[in-house]
């Protein structure tokens, strides 16, 4: 069989199974069994290389894993977030796109800081996307993720001694009393909180039966995390220091209310690359 056969049967069988993206997760694949890069992939399909019995095989059974909706960042055990490449798995939120986005309001405003080691916290770190982006692209920066989950924990520990960023350190604690240490001294915290109300079911199977439900569930109404997080920013913060909250879409009224009503002031909501409203920044008083 050559390259281009199994790309072709691999992207079919996916797509069958409903995933849209089917010939770039095939290709994917396809480069983690074979350990190249996407580009390495599609180069041997153009110049008609062969792929022996034995990586047929285990091509396949990768495809049948996804073709049930196993996440593929579980299957190659890779999530790209930004610069970094971080190691995930069960226990483990996968990092999203959208979260790219939003931690660039962290990251400007630590680059914009007046002082010439700026603090940030990420509360609820999972996989350290958050923390460790900040950390890499803001290197005079001191930043702290914070993780309580004990599946997500080793994650977070692998991912930054794997980074090796001197300015980060991760903390397994709960985000509610994390680093009292660092009150009142934080220019940014920054927090993708679980937001999704309990009585919600994610439509996507690689969500809904994979994320850790700790990741993805905040309460009736979806703010019980969000209302902490507020509350523990107040106290972690400077004055003038920036909160940067993701969200669901469809939340930015509610959660503007919530932070006015605690105190914070220059609420303001950002849209996504789609136009969604899927962060909310504001200023601690």
């Amino acid at each position: 069989m050559t390259v281009a056969e199994l790309l072709d049967a691999s992207a079919a069988a996916l797509e069958a199974a409903g995933i849209h993206n089917g010939r770039v997760d095939a290709e994917l694949l396809l480069g983690h069994a074979l350990g190249l890069s996407r580009g390495g992939v599609q180069a041997k399909a153009v110049t008609g290389a062969d792929v022996d019995d034995a990586t047929a095989s285990a091509v396949e059974e990768l495809v049948r894993r996804r073709a049930a909706r196993e996440p593929l960042q579980h299957i190659t055990g890779v999530a790209h977030f930004r610069r970094l490449e971080l190691a995930v798995g069960p226990g483990v939120f996968v990092p999203r796109p959208e979260t790219e986005t939003v931690v660039q309001y962290a990251i400007d405003a630590l680059a914009a800081t007046a002082s010439p080691r700026p603090i940030g916290v990420d509360l609820g770190t999972g996989s350290g996307a958050i923390a460790l982006a900040m950390a890499t692209e803001v290197p005079h920066a001191r930043v702290w993720g914070v993780e309580v989950s004990p599946l997500a924990f080793p994650w977070t520990r692998r991912n930054f001694d794997a980074v090796g960023s001197a300015n980060a350190t991760a903390v397994h604690a709960d985000l509610a009393d994390a680093l009292p240490e660092l009150d009142g001294t934080v220019d940014v915290v920054i927090s993708n909180p679980p937001y999704i109300p309990v009585g919600a079911i994610p439509r996507d199977p690689e969500v809904r039966l994979f994320d850790p439900e700790l990741a993805l569930y905040g309460g009736e109404d979806g703010l019980d995390v969000v209302r902490t997080v507020s509350r523990r920013a107040l106290a972690l913060l400077r004055r003038g220091g920036m909160l940067v909250l993701e969200h669901g879409e469809l939340q930015a009224a509610a959660i503007g209310d919530l932070l006015r009503a605690d105190g914070w002031t220059a609420v303001a909501h950002h849209r996504d690359l789609l136009g969604r409203d899927r962060a909310t920044t504001a200023l601690a008083p």
